[in-house]
């Protein structure tokens, strides 16, 4: 039985971008279509359109536990609390895994691209690019969330 992780992985190496991939991934759990919910990550690949800043993975992570648990009441604060908390620590725990959440320094980049052309997706992108390794450790990191909550209607967001 293939996991979460795998398809998101799989997901990246047909394409999409990891935010794409990792959001894709989680598609049965978010109430929004496939294609809606890639059009909505799509600005967020490469670190946010190849500014090389938040990690693709971890933002595709981010919309997820929004869309499933998010708060829509501006003035409910203790929701909001609950939630930035819950983004927080999955921050932290990307972090801890892999010492940063910035996509320019998880790739060993010098300074931020700024270049807006994306890289064509050869099997030579493929071998040098961690990236199909973090959206794995995201994706783990949501099921695993998922999965200590009710399995009949998950609520990651306490």
């Amino acid at each position: 039985m293939k996991t979460r992780a795998d398809r998101a992985e799989a997901l990246f190496k047909s394409g999409y971008n990891c935010a794409q991939s990792l959001i894709g991934a989680f598609e049965g759990e978010i109430g929004i279509d496939f294609e809606t919910s890639t059009r909505l990550a799509s600005s967020f690949g490469g670190g946010m359109g190849r500014l090389r800043e938040v990690c693709g993975a971890l933002t595709g992570l981010f919309m997820v536990v929004g869309l499933q648990s998010g708060y829509s009441d501006p003035q409910d604060y203790e929701a909001k609390t609950r939630h930035y908390q819950l983004v927080q620590d999955l921050a932290a725990q990307f972090r801890d895994r892999y010492g940063t959440i910035l996509c320019r320094d998880l790739l060993e980049l010098e300074e931020t691209v700024s270049e807006p052309v994306p890289e064509m997706r050869t099997e030579a992108y493929y071998q040098r690019r961690p990236c199909a390794e973090y959206i794995r450790f995201a994706a783990s990191l949501l099921d695993a969330k998922l999965k200590l909550e009710s399995p009949s209607a998950p609520d990651i967001n306490n």
